[in-house]
């Protein structure tokens, strides 16, 4: 994958702006139908220019406008923020107070820096293949919720290009969801409490909630070879001393003996496990202290306020991430075990597979091809062709359900 260079940044983002980026499809998605009124043309848009130079309330009344401003300006990242009462580009002309956010998708944001604490192959803004399990967990436990428990049909899961996921629920239920709501939806899913001075951040009580049982499930899954064998959280005294002090005296007093005869975190488990057994009789009613392990290294750590506020902006797919030159791309959840965020094709990669096709056929070039066919066929020749196919399938499916609302609405109209 030809090398990202950050300096070169604004002339690939001239390239893919003219000529890559999914448009079309875009604004299929935020546009909703056109089923409400100035849905989009009241939509804020929040471009990130060189040089961090930050510009808010960006609006558009179409397509074509979007396009045109996107190419003048070349964001190297674009936000995207709430549908507001007023079209957001003439903010400053309203009364004190008139200009108020009203709807908004309701959205997550996973970062892994937020598993620190409990991920030893990685700190910070890095990311292996061993840490980007701990996403896959996220995205199964919390795409099971929202679609079991909330209803919600419509999820975008997108990769944020560096260390973390969104998701962007679209359903017109989601979009509406006051701002107690959202808060209530993301309290719902947050397990995972306290800061760095917090010992022990998850707490069970009994009987355990029916999610959080499902939720178990997913991680018995991934836990051995993600927890004992990759990131051999028992391994050495140092790394076993932190589970201990998550667990009460009388099994931690046991262990602290036993884990010196065991050989490996997957025989310290089952040590682990079997102290637990036997301490059943000194340990109150409902003791999960296992689990609690498996939730604190393992469960989604949701970053609750960009979920609770409808005028937060978040990353818009398909952006470019400035450090990495990756691709903001959609995640097929179909393939999600096989999904890695090394193989996200970078603005420079599909950049120059762009430039080796249009060497080829500069020859045969039919002028009068209009700009979006002319673009539908160039992403189509590069890396970006089946992320944007993913989209596709999302806003299709969509659509559909929207025909279906509306078939059922105009049925009802004429059963009166």
């Amino acid at each position: 994958m030809s090398d990202f260079d950050a300096g070169s940044l604004s002339d690939l983002l001239t390239v893919y702006y003219r000529r890559l980026f999914p448009y079309y499809q875009y604004y299929r998605w935020l546009n909703y139908g056109g089923v409400v009124k100035n849905y989009f043309q009241n939509r804020e848009f929040s471009f990130t220019l060189k040089d961090d130079i930050y510009v808010r309330y960006q609006s558009f009344n179409n397509q074509s406008e979007l396009e045109k401003e996107v190419m003048k300006m070349c964001p190297h990242k674009i936000d995207i923020g709430a549908v507001y009462s007023h079209r957001p580009n003439q903010h400053n002309t309203l009364r004190s107070g008139a200009f108020q956010a009203q709807e908004k998708e309701l959205v997550f944001d996973i970062d892994m820096t937020d598993y620190d604490d409990v991920r030893r192959c990685c700190s910070s803004a890095d990311i292996c293949s061993k840490c980007w399990t701990l996403m896959t967990i996220a995205i199964r436990i919390l795409d099971r919720a929202l679609e079991d428990d909330f209803g919600f049909e419509h999820r975008l899961w997108v990769y944020s290009g560096r260390r973390g996921v969104h998701c962007w629920v679209c359903d017109k239920s989601a979009r509406k969801l006051s701002q107690a709501a959202r808060s209530a939806v993301a309290e719902y899913l947050s397990l995972v409490k306290g800061g760095e001075e917090t010992i022990k951040k998850v707490q069970l009580s009994d009987p355990i909630h029916p999610f959080i049982r499902k939720s178990l499930k997913v991680v018995e899954e991934y836990f051995e070879e993600y927890a004992l064998v990759g990131q051999d959280i028992l391994g050495s005294k140092e790394t076993w001393d932190k589970v201990l002090a998550l667990l009460p005296d009388v099994v931690r007093e046991t262990l602290q003996r036993d884990f010196q005869k065991g050989h490996s975190s997957i025989q310290r488990w089952e040590q682990l496990k079997k102290a637990m057994k036997a301490h059943q009789g000194d340990l109150k009613k409902g003791f999960y202290a296992d689990k609690e392990v498996m939730l604190q290294y393992c469960y989604p750590r949701l970053d609750v306020n960009v979920s609770k506020g409808v005028n937060h902006l978040l990353k818009s797919p398909f952006s470019v991430h400035p450090k990495t030159g990756r691709i903001s791309v959609p995640i097929d959840l179909r393939k999600l075990d096989q999904f890695d965020p090394f193989t996200v094709p970078t603005i420079s990669f599909i950049c120059h597979e762009l430039d080796s096709v249009s060497k080829k056929d500069d020859d045969g070039q039919n002028e009068e091809e209009t700009e979006d066919k002319h673009r539908t066929r160039d992403y189509k020749r590069t890396s970006l062709a089946p992320y944007v196919k993913v989209f596709e399938q999302f806003l299709e499916k969509m659509e559909k359900s929207r025909k279906g609302e509306l078939l059922s609405q105009s049925d009802l109209k004429k059963n009166f």
